[in-house]
């Protein structure tokens, strides 16, 4: 179902920063995610703290095609409360894919992509929802949403190690398994942040993030 799911997350506001589509004004940062449905690299800069430009490169699995596009993130509202924080986002992208594949028809087409992301935050929990949709032309066209909850086991200080213990739950009503679940752990140390867990399908999740 194609709609804004109520958003809760109990996270360490200072970590927040490295898992959130617009950094500090100034910011650059590096984003790389894999699993099951994907390889993909963005590379973004935010010339203000409501907004970030970025070049993303992204490899489907299932398609087997290569996306390279524009992606425009924007900060819509953030609400900041004493032990508190929620963010909501929107993020759009215009590119080119293309298909050179032994098992498929080689084919290429424009497509574009629009999504929300939203969190909401504390010391210790984490709650968070996103969605996507894809139109790729004659080679893609999907939806896509996930939900995550999490907690920390322990509270740490500024500039220390952060773990996380989390569960993604996955929804894709085009696909095969339509609802898949993946418990990951998250680490966050300076400017480092890297999750990785295993899905219900037994794919592998490895993302790392790094603010320049």
């Amino acid at each position: 179902m194609r709609m804004l799911l109520a958003f809760i997350v109990l996270s360490f506001a200072m970590q927040s920063v490295w898992s959130r589509p617009v950094s500090y004004p100034g910011g650059i940062t590096a984003d790389m995610n894999n699993n099951g449905d994907e390889h993909s690299l963005l590379l973004h800069y935010s010339p203000t703290a409501k907004y970030s430009l970025g070049i993303r490169s992204e490899y489907r699995r299932a398609g087997e095609y290569l996306l390279t596009s524009f992606q425009l993130n924007n900060l819509v509202k953030r609400w900041n409360k004493k032990d508190s924080q929620m963010n909501f986002y929107i993020k759009s992208g215009i590119g080119y894919a293309d298909r050179n594949s032994s098992r498929l028809k080689d084919d290429s087409s424009v497509a574009i992509f629009s999504g929300i992301a939203g969190d909401w935050e504390s010391r210790q929990y984490f709650m968070a929802y996103e969605n996507r949709y894809l139109e790729g032309g004659s080679l893609d066209d999907f939806f896509m949403q996930k939900v995550r909850v999490g907690m920390a086991p322990y509270i740490a200080d500024y500039g220390a190690l952060h773990t996380w213990l989390m569960v993604e739950v996955e929804h894709k009503p085009e696909s095969e398994d339509t609802i898949t679940l993946t418990p990951l752990v998250r680490f966050l140390k300076d400017v480092h942040k890297v999750e990785a867990g295993i899905s219900s399908n037994r794919d592998v999740l490895f993302n790392w993030t790094i603010r320049f």
